[in-house]
Parts: C-alpha cells; structure tokens; sequence
C-alpha cells in the first residue's frame, strides 16, 4: 500500500485489523497491529514523504503477521534514538531496521497470534 498522506494511514491501518481478523488475531492483537502500521506510516509522512507498507504473513509454528515499511528517504542516522521506532518495537514481537543515510528505511516486524 502506497504511504503518502493521512488517508492511506488509515486505509493502511484499515487493512491491517482486516487480516488481522482472517487470520484469527484477537482483538487486542489486531489494535497492537494497527498502531504499528499507523507509527510506521507517519514515520513514513513525517521524514520521507512517501513510502509504502506492505502487509503478508509467516508460519513458524504459529501464523504471524509481516509489517513491512519503507521509503527511499533520508535514512536514519541514529537508529537508537528514533521514537517512533523503540514504540513499533515494544508493541511487535520481531523488529529489524535497515537504514542508510541518504537512501531511505526499511523496517520489518512480525506479531505472533497468541
């Protein structure tokens, strides 16, 4: 899904409670999902303009669900200190961050369902 003003936040987020609910999630994990889509597309807004999330899912075991947000911004010098990004972390149960100064972001966090 492209990322480039409010309303594809919240479509963003829209889809993500939906396949959230396909695939069982309960309800608290559905909102954990969509408050990581919605932190990671402002981030998106805030300092690239643009990007895109892409929602999918993963089997290891238990079903998870794959968030998956990037851009071609200014990248993020100082990782640690990016806000936004520690808040996407504690809600997710796996986090990783690509990102080079002047090439844009790529963050990638998966939810197990409980």
């Amino acid at each position: 899904m492209p990322i480039a003003s409010d309303v594809d936040i919240v479509t963003a987020r829209q889809r993500g409670r939906a396949l959230a609910a396909t695939l069982g999630f309960s309800l608290m994990d559905a909102t954990l999902i969509a408050a990581a889509i919605s932190e990671l597309a402002r981030n998106i807004l805030q300092y690239a303009r643009r990007g895109k999330i892409v929602l999918g899912t993963a089997n290891g075991g238990k079903i998870k669900i794959v968030v998956v947000a990037r851009d071609e911004g200014p990248g993020i010098e100082d990782v640690p200190r990016s806000v936004a990004l520690s808040r996407v972390r504690r809600l997710m149960d796996e986090f990783e961050i690509a990102s080079e100064p002047g090439k844009g972001t790529t963050v990638t966090t998966t939810l197990q369902q409980r």
